[in-house]
């Protein structure tokens, strides 16, 4: 019987083969002999109560200037399907709300959705991390400007940011006596209207903020650290950072100790943490990246890792 993997995604044209990692999943999957069907989110419909799909079989090379073909265009219901990976970009928005009760439906009617939707759904990348205190800075999450300003007058030295952004976007580093601090606030906010996160400056992130993968809560060895570019804080690569790979320390072991179990009871397989210094940061669900720059720096094959997982732990 032929493996079916659906992979509800961007659209296939906007990706960089280079660098994405749901393309090395696709590969990974190809290697095996899987068929590959792409997704875009407006190609997941219910008719009389079952999920469809709008999808794409699709081909891929190991050529950056045509990297793919579609084989065949296809409407099928989601329940032949062997699994599904929900691997859509942020922005979380409505609509990636709706794509989770869509695939949430194709779940129960037995087709594995990696990660599980509801969770995806639940489990905000910032506000999730906070579940592990012990692992994480210290922090605040409040839309009251007293709450606010009194936690930068604790500490000094602050990162401000929404808990709905991406990419390092609207990231504000407050030092003492910062005369923006309160238009920071009421900006973020929206004069009070929205919560945010307020976390203390960690000086470390000079060195890097590290992106660590778990699959089904295990750590790989080796994390990202995305170095800020100069008069930078953030260490997003979409902010400019540059990737430079590291062994985990014990440090690092410890936090995934501490988040891996959660992960794997909640079905997120595929997760990538952020971390800098000795802290936790973010908890990202959705669409974890850095396969590609792990892979290339220490010869790994994480995206096959993945596989064998899926075809050992789901099918």
């Amino acid at each position: 019987m032929v493996t079916k993997l659906g992979v509800v995604m961007d659209p296939i044209d906007s990706l960089n083969p280079k660098k994405d990692s749901t393309v090395a999943m696709m590969h990974a999957a190809q290697r095996k002999g899987w068929e590959i069907y792409h997704i875009e989110q407006n190609g997941l419909y219910i008719q009389e109560g079952e999920v469809y799909t709008n999808r794409q079989q699709v081909r891929v090379f190991d050529d950056l200037e045509c990297w793919y073909e579609i084989v065949d265009s296809q409407h099928r219901p989601a329940s032949d399907l062997s699994a599904i990976l929900m691997r859509k970009d942020p922005p979380f928005d409505m609509e990636y709300v709706y794509s989770t009760y869509l695939l949430e439906m194709a779940e129960q009617s037995g087709t594995p959705v990696l990660n599980r939707p509801g969770s995806i759904r639940d489990c905000n990348e910032k506000l999730f991390a906070l579940q592990f205190a012990q692992c994480c800075p210290p922090h605040v999450v409040s839309r009251d400007p007293v709450v606010l300003r009194k936690f930068h007058e604790t500490h000094g030295e602050v990162i401000y940011k929404p808990l709905d952004g991406m990419g390092g976007a609207s990231i504000f580093h407050v030092k003492p006596e910062d005369s923006n601090l309160s238009v920071i606030i009421e900006t973020l906010t929206d004069l009070g209207q929205r919560q945010i996160m307020a976390q203390k400056y960690i000086p470390e992130i000079r060195d890097g903020d590290t992106r660590i993968l778990l699959i089904n809560g295990e750590p790989v060895q080796f994390g990202l650290s995305r170095v800020p570019a100069s008069g930078e804080s953030r260490g997003n690569l979409a902010a400019g950072g540059e990737g430079i790979g590291r062994k985990l320390n014990e440090r690092d072991r410890w936090i995934c100790g501490q988040v891996g179990p959660s992960l794997k009871k909640r079905g997120l397989y595929f997760v990538g943490i952020d971390v800098i210094g000795d802290y936790l940061t973010e908890i990202n669900v959705t669409c974890p990246t850095c396969i590609r720059e792990l892979d290339k720096a220490f010869d790994l094959d994480i995206a096959g890792s993945y596989m064998d997982f899926i075809e050992r732990e789901i099918f």
